[in-house]
């Protein structure tokens, strides 16, 4: 057989293909480039430790936290609700001779639709929920999460039965000069107050006691909800409710006498919202007897840097997890110059820390401190925008921190963060990682979430935290 040339450079090129092939049964298989991660791994120690919350502020929430819970590992929890009440109208006019039928605050459960636990954390099957409602001695001007909202001590209303947050309920619906009818609207928690007292205090009062909203609220200061330990009962649960538009508000029925000497029912919603008036939540936690208070009364020190096996990290404003990376700050001298090709933090749950009523967060956020030790997000998760950002910030879904439920974990993309450490790009004043809600990445202590997590750390032998660097050498 005569060989051209061509044929004898063809015949050597796929000789030479075939024979550095050292598995043929790859052949004709469609790898992804994108998918493929490449160069050298390496697991990096992570240090952790549990460490409070700082109070946040309080107004302006998505949803506000309402209830007591009990958890065997992270103690008690309890979160209240101070309202500004504003009238449904300037100069409202309750007409000739009002008598009140009823009056009722109506907590609407948020509306959120995402997930039930955006609505409710806790036990909703077997707890009674007291709720008592008080008048505040002053209107609110204090915001934080561990301010009290001084309250009168005598009781308006109260709530007592279990909660079904995702259950809708029937409720009268009063038709002005019609029979009235029933409508379906979604959860309320629903608390009759004290009838003697809103006719004295609001029907009685003149035209002239609501011709603006600041002077309403200086007159009725606003109401307070809290929950009444000793007559509820079980493990307990913390309810988000919704103070958004018109969702929440007070609601009252009450008869006047109409032009004609007859007499009208009035049905009128005086609003409670986040746009009418401040809103605050006061959240207090009691970790005596847990294992996080020890952790809290003893953190790691230089002599012994990992003493814990699990840290913790809960939400409603309670205790995060604050994480090191020891060896990145010599990674150059081990490995050498290099490019990190992919980094992630893989955050293992302690198997057997999450249990009905009290599961595993369902998202967990990452963030670091600046130098003033302000919360900002790391460069893999700074969104570009017109006045800043990062260039490299990765979207949510790909940044992650949404908890898998089949390896009970979550996985946090870090390339751009490692590789600015490594490099001495930027100085590690603190990374934290703390639940946030499902709905919002926040990079502060949360108020609207009260999902926990327990955390398994380095030297844990079965869940862990760690951190995997695929790594290239640069020549």
């Amino acid at each position: 057989m005569k060989f051209t040339k061509q044929d004898l450079l063809t015949l050597l090129i796929g000789l030479f293909l075939f024979a550095s092939c050292k598995n043929p049964d790859s052949i004709g298989l469609d790898v992804d480039p994108s998918q493929a991660i490449q160069g050298t791994l390496v697991n990096s120690e992570v240090r952790s430790q549990t460490v409070l919350d700082n109070a946040v502020n309080t107004v302006g929430l998505t949803r506000h936290p309402l209830g007591y819970m009990v958890d065997p590992v992270f103690g008690k929890t309890e979160a209240s609700v101070a309202m500004t009440v504003v009238p449904p109208s300037l100069s409202y006019d309750f007409g000739t001779s009002p008598s009140l039928d009823s009056a009722i605050l109506v907590l609407r459960i948020d509306t959120n639709l995402l997930s039930p636990k955006i609505k409710f954390y806790g036990d909703t099957t077997n707890s009674i929920y007291s709720i008592d409602v008080y008048q505040l001695t002053n209107k609110i001007t204090t915001y934080k999460s561990s301010d009290v909202q001084a309250h009168n001590s005598t009781l308006l209303g109260n709530f007592r039965s279990k909660i079904y947050p995702n259950t809708p309920i029937k409720i009268s619906h009063i038709l002005k000069g019609k029979t009235d009818t029933l409508k379906t609207v979604r959860a309320e928690i629903r608390i009759p107050l004290n009838k003697a007292f809103i006719q004295s205090t609001l029907l009685s009062l003149p035209t002239t006691g609501t011709t603006t909203n600041v002077k309403f609220i200086d007159y009725f200061k606003g109401l307070y909800a809290e929950i009444n330990k000793t007559s509820s009962t079980g493990t307990g649960g913390i309810a988000f409710i919704d103070f958004s538009n018109a969702k929440s508000y007070l609601q009252l029925v009450y008869k006047n006498t109409n032009s004609s000497n007859g007499t009208d029912t009035v049905d009128v919603k005086w609003p409670i919202n986040t746009s009418s008036g401040a809103i605050t939540a006061n959240i207090k936690h009691d970790y005596t007897g847990t294992a996080i208070k020890t952790q809290l009364d003893n953190p790691p020190t230089t002599a012994n840097p990992t003493p814990y096996t699990v840290t913790y990290t809960q939400g409603l404003v309670g205790v995060r997890t604050k994480i090191s990376f020891p060896n990145l700050a010599n990674f150059t001298t081990t490995y050498g110059k290099s490019i990190i090709n992919k980094a992630e933090l893989v955050v293992d749950l302690s198997a057997g820390t999450y249990a009905y009523p009290f599961g595993p967060a369902q998202r967990l956020s990452l963030y670091r401190w600046d130098i003033a030790e302000q919360p900002v997000n790391v460069p893999d998760h700074d969104p570009l925008t017109n006045t800043g950002g990062d260039r490299r910030g990765l979207s949510d879904g790909i940044f992650g921190g949404y908890y898998d439920s089949l390896k009970n974990r979550y996985i946090f993309i870090v390339t751009s963060y490692v590789q600015d450490l490594i490099d001495k790009k930027l100085t590690d004043y603190g990374t934290f990682i703390g639940p946030t809600a499902l709905d919002v990445f926040q990079i502060a202590p949360t108020a609207t979430s009260a999902d926990r997590a327990v955390i398994g750390t380095g030297v844990n032998t079965t869940n862990k935290v760690k951190l995997n660097i695929y790594y290239s050498k640069i020549n």
